[in-house]
């Protein structure tokens, strides 16, 4: 029997939730990914299959801002980003795709930080 690993689990429960969970051009979808440094936030329109914004720690704009934060501090401040970049291109309401993780931490961070940018969901 093949063992099991976290990032496999975790696979499986984003497929699971994409099933419901999908973006539309009225209403894109907002997906989040972390990883053990560093966390992304994409606005993807699934009709297109276009990515519309992006924000991460890795950004050459923003990566400046992140030092010296804490992950959660810099998980808020992406979604305040995301959350920028949305209301410039007209985006108001989105879909919220939590990507297989659990809503603690970061994840809640980045959405949290997304709310107070202005974003809808």
């Amino acid at each position: 029997m093949a063992k099991k690993n976290r990032s496999l689990a975790r696979e499986r429960r984003h497929i699971r939730v994409r099933k419901t969970v999908v973006g539309s051009a009225a209403r894109p979808r907002l997906n989040v990914f972390k990883s053990l440094s560093g966390i992304y936030a994409q606005i993807i329109d699934d009709n297109d299959g276009k990515t519309l914004i992006s924000a991460s720690t890795v950004d050459k704009e923003l990566r400046e801002q992140m030092k010296g934060m804490k992950k959660t501090e810099q998980a808020k401040a992406i979604g305040k980003a995301v959350a920028e970049r949305a209301k410039s291109k007209g985006i108001s309401s989105v879909v919220f795709d939590r990507g297989g993780f659990r809503y603690v931490g970061r994840v809640k961070a980045l959405a949290d930080g997304a709310r107070e940018g202005g974003l809808q969901f």
